[in-house]
């Protein structure tokens, strides 16, 4: 039985009859018509040619990371770093095909995989920066430093790119309010916590990986927070732009995507997860609201949020 404050999104047999008739395959070229803010519920290694060219404003990638695990349906083993990176560069190159000439990328991994990531980027892309944001999740480890951190590269094709600063501004608690004749600078006092607003750097200490007492959780093992996906795509995308995710998983950028009046194109091939997406679009139609995220601003985690 599950606990009364476990918000975990589950579906029922009635909700797989009726979103199982959203998902779409491919087996000839399609035209972006064709796609848009759909679920293809496929291996994106066999989608991949019959995708047009140049239609991706923002792609977004969280592959498997070089770990042993499973997904469902699904599993990665465990590689070599040279032989994670030949994996990855099997797919990548394929990829730059499919994106316009201004689009950006942001590509997810971890210590084990980053410095395959870096090699692979630097033959296709421009590297921009390395962010790294706080996983505070688990246990750890007796007989290793907790492992605490990911990162995500972000890459674009040219100099050419659109990227807003203003739009991810964060709203961070204040240390050592300083004031000025009496006045506080550049700080204000809400909820009796004092804060100011920042440009965000490439250090994310505000995201909460989901659990079980969030309504964005499911059970996929390594879904992505929707405030992480909501800092992406607001910074690297405009309105109406298409938003690219080839490893889906529970769908957590066509979600963010469809909150922010994005269009996106999602490549899962979990059946499973693809009807987990499907149900969190629906509902990101009618709740637009992003934990963390409040008028307009990201605000740090675990504060007391006005409003």
């Amino acid at each position: 039985m599950t606990a009364p404050r476990n918000k975990t999104l589950h579906i029922s047999d009635e909700d797989r009859k009726t979103l199982r008739r959203e998902i779409i395959k491919l087996g000839n070229n399609v035209s972006v018509e064709n796609i848009l803010n759909r679920m293809i519920n496929q291996d994106f290694f066999d989608v991949v040619k019959f995708l047009p060219s140049n239609f991706i404003d923002l792609l977004f990638i969280d592959p498997p990371y070089n770990i042993t695990k499973k997904f469902n349906t699904a599993s990665f083993r465990k590689l070599s770093t040279e032989e994670y990176e030949k994996w990855l560069n099997s797919w990548l190159g394929q990829m730059v095909r499919l994106l316009k000439k201004n689009a950006s990328i942001y590509i997810c991994g971890d210590w084990r995989s980053s410095a395959a990531i870096q090699s692979v980027c630097e033959k296709y892309f421009i590297i921009r920066n390395r962010i790294t944001f706080e996983r505070e999740k688990g246990r750890g480890a007796r007989r290793n430093w907790k492992n605490n951190s990911e990162d995500i590269w972000f890459c674009t094709m040219s100099d050419d790119y659109h990227f807003c600063a203003d739009a991810v501004m964060l709203k961070r608690k204040v240390i050592a309010p300083y004031r000025k004749d009496g006045k506080p600078k550049d700080w204000v006092e809400e909820n009796g916590e004092k804060f100011r607003l920042t440009y965000p750097s490439n250090i994310w200490t505000d995201i909460t990986i989901p659990f079980w007492s969030m309504s964005e959780n499911t059970p996929h093992p390594t879904q992505k927070p929707e405030k992480l996906l909501a800092k992406i795509i607001l910074a690297s995308s405009r309105e109406g732009d298409v938003v690219f995710d080839p490893f889906a998983g529970s769908g957590t950028a066509g979600v963010v995507a469809k909150k922010l009046g994005r269009n996106f194109v999602l490549v899962e091939i979990d059946e499973e997860y693809c009807l987990y997406a499907l149900k969190r679009i629906h509902l990101a139609e009618k709740d637009k609201k992003i934990q963390g995220y409040v008028d307009g601003v990201f605000w740090d985690r675990n504060a007391k949020i006005s409003g």
